[in-house]
């Protein structure tokens, strides 16, 4: 066969274009991440003096805080020390109050047992702020879901109306509810002590339970999720039911043989009004945390917050209702003249 032709000589001709930057390239840098940051202790500042921040900024928070949660599960563990805390309801400035007692987060390690909204005058704010402190430090902020994180509580007790009320519209409570869902159900304190909002439920014997229930809904009417949200700890045998409509009630055997079978020693609960802040049941295996002081404006209770040290040996903190000279007041229509 003939010999192959000689290649052909060609003149170097320009470069070629340079290719696209790769997607890996495109990712936040580190000086984004820091304005981030930026923006984010911004936004607490802002909430701390009581103030609410853009809507657009709202859905920001609101979509980051999902991410985090989501990488959660329904028990979250939580290491020692830490400090647990019951029901807030809006009340913003004793919310202030509380970390002025406990001590500012980071350098506290907080368990919020749910009950964040409705009833008080700034459920916007102390959501917010609760939420931005988790984003900013998702390892010191353990937010558990309560009963009044649900769209239909919170349509009838204050947050939806307040929502409207300051925003204009429902979307900032659209974005709440939707971190809501994402809420973990519970808590376990070095694996000692379980955090949860209300109660057990007959249909859950252990811990690792709890990890199998789906949370990514509204709270259904009946059922482990219902439970572990409205159950209330009473002087019963066994189970009865609950005068609230929802959830149950249990007595301390139901607690001691739960306790027992997931080596728990204590079982931290809040959502029910304790005048003294606190209340010890069952030999001390089940107590009761009440964090909003003088609840709703006029019950006339103190509030605690339950300190963990490294020995998970118990204090609980005392507090009583920010000052009147600490706190606002919402805005009123001026009084008509003739009461002038």
């Amino acid at each position: 066969p003939p010999p192959p032709p000689p290649p052909l000589l060609r003149k170097p001709g320009p470069p070629p274009p340079p290719l696209p930057p790769s997607p890996l390239l495109l990712l936040p840098t580190c000086s984004s991440s820091s304005a981030a940051m930026s923006d984010l202790d911004a936004h607490i500042e802002t909430l701390k003096q009581c103030k609410i921040i853009p809507e657009d900024e709202v859905k920001t928070l609101c979509e980051k805080a999902k991410e985090i949660l989501m990488e959660e599960q329904n028990v979250h563990h939580v290491a020692i020390p830490a400090t647990v805390v019951g029901d807030i309801h809006g009340q913003f400035y004793d919310l202030l109050e509380l970390f002025d007692v406990g001590g500012q987060v980071p350098s506290v390690n907080y368990v919020f047992m749910g009950d964040f909204v409705d009833r008080g005058y700034y459920s916007v704010e102390t959501f917010l702020l609760l939420l931005a402190l988790k984003v900013r430090y998702p390892k010191r902020v353990t937010l558990i879901r309560g009963n009044h994180e649900s769209r239909q509580i919170t349509q009838v007790y204050g947050f939806y109306d307040e929502c409207l009320k300051k925003y204009g519209n429902t979307n900032v409570w659209k974005f709440c509810v939707d971190v809501f869902d994402c809420l973990c159900l519970s808590a376990v304190v070095d694996n000692s002590v379980l955090c949860v909002h209300g109660g057990l439920s007959p249909s859950l014997d252990t811990v690792d339970q709890i990890q199998d229930l789906h949370r990514l809904q509204e709270p259904p009417h009946e059922g482990p999720m219902c439970d572990l949200m409205w159950s209330d700890p009473e002087d019963i045998d066994g189970w009865g039911l609950s005068p609230r409509g929802a959830g149950y009630l249990f007595g301390g055997d139901v607690v001691a043989q739960f306790n027992s079978t997931n080596a728990v020693e204590l079982i931290a609960r809040a959502h029910q009004l304790v005048m003294e802040g606190y209340k010890h049941m069952f030999n001390d295996t089940l107590v009761t945390v009440w964090s909003a002081p003088n609840y709703c404006y006029r019950c006339g209770n103190v509030a605690a917050i339950l300190e963990l040290d490294e020995h998970l040996t118990k204090n609980f903190k005392i507090f009583e209702a920010a000052p009147q000279e600490a706190r606002g007041v919402p805005a009123k229509k001026p009084a008509p003249d003739y009461f002038l």
